[in-house]
């Protein structure tokens, strides 16, 4: 199956517009913080979202939208959380009403999110001023969407791709904010995803349900679970293939063009995390289980110890072998072989979980690049896994010991 990358982000499937605007809740006037995405018709819609107990109101507003399996709009602002807020859930549908107000949509129709400071109390006044602009500007601006979800993202987040199905163009797209608190249960942040093909709720369910499984769960910028974590996906059977119903060919070449989107915003994810210098990518092999192998690349990328070596360029295997020994998976840690991989070059460092003779010259060279994987053979069984991570700065003590003044 031909996935070829495309531009447009949400927009790019048929039949979606998006639009981000400034709407005074940052007091940054020149940062969007306002965003709206709206298919032109009612889409099958599915959601995952964090497992935290304490639950931004978005979360809980958005699922119970969603029962139906159905939506057609998203509202989404940044700069506040609408977290541990008394009137949480009333904002949260005040969001949705805006949309209904200027749409005519359903407000059971939309999809809300909200990312930034957690316990302030967020107001509808700013955005009851520039719903208007914000749905009136709406076009092919997935990047202004995708700029309003930022808090402290360097960099937007977008992707789209086409493939075929049933002799039809259909494509996907999506946008993604990161950065802090990322280390999900069920998704990572706010992604929000559009696509045009035709497919049940239940089975667009599964696609999503399964895929953050490889994709948005093996991601890990600082290990703390956020309370808004949401990924949420549209998709409106503008393309027009025969709607996917079951578990059959044309849903196994969604499911891998869903795949392409969702690791290349995992990949986004994770090298922008706050303060981060480089991308980190654990990929594991030769594991007993699927479960052992996603479990090792994960503790590895998670290691506060692993990223600090990474930042500073230093090639301390031993912080890789000990983080694979509390993982918890079920590993010989005598056949355990370490690789350091970069554009730079690569430099086996541990072989059968004991150290060898290497150039620490390369090694540095290897690590100094801006994305490294750490490959890790466990030489025990078929299964492999992938998992993303950041390096950890002094930039980000810097970010987050003043993040809410």
């Amino acid at each position: 199956m031909l996935i070829k990358e495309i531009k447009g982000g949400v927009c790019a499937p048929q039949g979606f517009k998006a639009n981000g605007v400034h709407c005074g809740i940052r007091k940054n006037k020149v940062k969007k913080d306002f965003a709206l995405i709206v298919s032109d018709v009612r889409a099958s819609a599915a959601g995952v979202y964090t497992q935290n107990l304490v639950k931004g109101a978005p979360v809980v507003v958005t699922k119970k939208h969603l029962t139906d399996g159905f939506a057609q709009a998203i509202i989404v602002n940044s700069g506040n959380a609408n977290t541990c807020n008394s009137n949480g859930i009333e904002i949260a549908e005040g969001m949705c009403s805006l949309v209904e107000g200027v749409s005519g949509i359903a407000s059971d129709d939309v999809i809300v999110g909200s990312t930034g400071v957690i316990g302030q109390k967020l107001d509808l006044t700013p955005m009851k001023a520039h719903i208007a602009e914000l749905y009136d500007g709406l076009g092919d601006r997935s990047t202004a969407a995708a700029e309003a979800i930022m808090t402290t993202d360097t960099v937007k987040k977008e992707v789209a791709v086409q493939f075929v199905l049933d002799g039809k163009k259909c494509r996907l797209g999506g946008i993604a904010k990161g950065v802090g608190m990322v280390c999900p249960n069920m998704a990572t942040n706010l992604i929000f995803l559009t696509s045009d093909v035709a497919i049940t709720p239940q089975m667009l369910q599964k696609a999503l349900s399964v895929d953050v499984g490889s994709s948005f769960n093996m991601v890990s910028v600082d290990g703390d679970q956020s309370t808004n974590d949401t990924c949420c996906i549209m998709a409106n059977g503008l393309a027009g293939n025969t709607e996917i119903n079951s578990d059959n060919a044309s849903f196994k070449r969604f499911a891998k063009a869903l795949n392409y989107c969702t690791v290349k915003l995992s990949k986004m994810l994770a090298k922008d995390g706050e303060g981060a210098t480089k991308l980190i990518e654990c990929t594991v092999t030769g594991a007993k289980s699927l479960k052992a192998a996603r479990t090792v690349c994960k503790s590895v990328i998670k290691s506060s110890l692993v990223k600090a070596a990474m930042f500073g360029a230093d090639a301390n295997w031993g912080r890789v072998l000990c983080a694979i020994g509390y993982s918890g998976a079920d590993v010989d840690v005598h056949k355990i072989d370490v690789t350091f991989i970069s554009r730079a070059g690569e430099v086996k460092v541990c072989e059968d979980g004991y150290g060898l003779d290497f150039s620490e010259e390369l090694a540095k060279k290897v690590l100094t690049e801006d994305e490294v994987t750490v490959l890790i053979d466990l030489k025990s069984g078929n299964f492999k896994a992938t998992a993303w991570g950041c390096d950890l700065t002094y930039d980000y003590v810097k970010i987050n010991g003043d993040y809410r003044t």
